[in-house]
């Protein structure tokens, strides 16, 4: 079972049915038991830093993420629930996250050309760094998937397994360990997303 973690700020719906397109056995849950008893979780996101974190710790879960992820348990953060496995935002203001995966969340405003689109919304091609994660099985270099973002993961070379061109190399993709995390949308990017979803649902199976 997987658990995809409800804290009020993800896109549970088209995530889950995704999930369970590709024959996934998954929760949509804010259940501490749950999540502790599930083989691998997701944590989606969309919206602001600073809300997020304040709802994933009202949840009571924000140290059952973390404490789950250092046991070992697959962790997937999608989007901004990426964005939470870093060390901190400096999305209006300076936040800490969750810490789990050194670095930082910076502004693409100021890096970026200004004749470029913020957010970033729209399909980018993917270009896998430091080796082939075991998070692209099913893919190939090159695919296209699905951005929506302001913020990227900057200071964090040594995870990244995959980057988007947007003016910059921004960071698309990491992995430490057992902790995965995709800046895009897996699943709102066709059957290169539900591949990518597919082959984190059969790590470890």
């Amino acid at each position: 079972m997987i658990s995809i973690v409800d804290y009020g700020v993800g896109n549970l719906f088209s995530l889950s049915s995704s999930l369970k397109a590709i024959g996934a056995d998954t929760i949509v849950t804010n259940d501490k038991q749950k999540i502790l008893d599930s083989s691998a979780v997701i944590l989606p996101g969309v919206g602001a830093f600073s809300d997020a974190k304040q709802k994933l710790q009202e949840s009571g879960l924000f140290q059952v993420v973390i404490d789950e992820a250092k046991k070992g348990k697959k962790l997937l953060g999608i989007c901004l629930g990426m964005q939470m496995l870093f060390e901190k935002s400096f999305e209006y203001g300076e936040f800490d996250g969750l810490g789990l995966i050194k670095g930082n969340i910076v502004p693409l405003e100021g890096k970026i050309s200004p004749q470029l689109k913020i957010p970033h919304i729209g399909w980018n091609s993917l270009e896998f760094k430091n080796g082939k994660s075991p998070l692209f099985k099913y893919i190939n270099n090159g695919d296209f998937v699905y951005f929506v973002h302001s913020y990227f993961a900057t200071d964090c070379d040594e995870n990244v397994i995959a980057t988007s061109e947007y003016g910059i190399d921004v960071t698309a993709s990491v992995q430490k360990d057992n902790i995965f995390g995709c800046q895009f949308h897996p699943e709102k990017s066709g059957d290169v997303g539900l591949n990518i979803l597919k082959a984190f649902c059969e790590m470890g199976d």
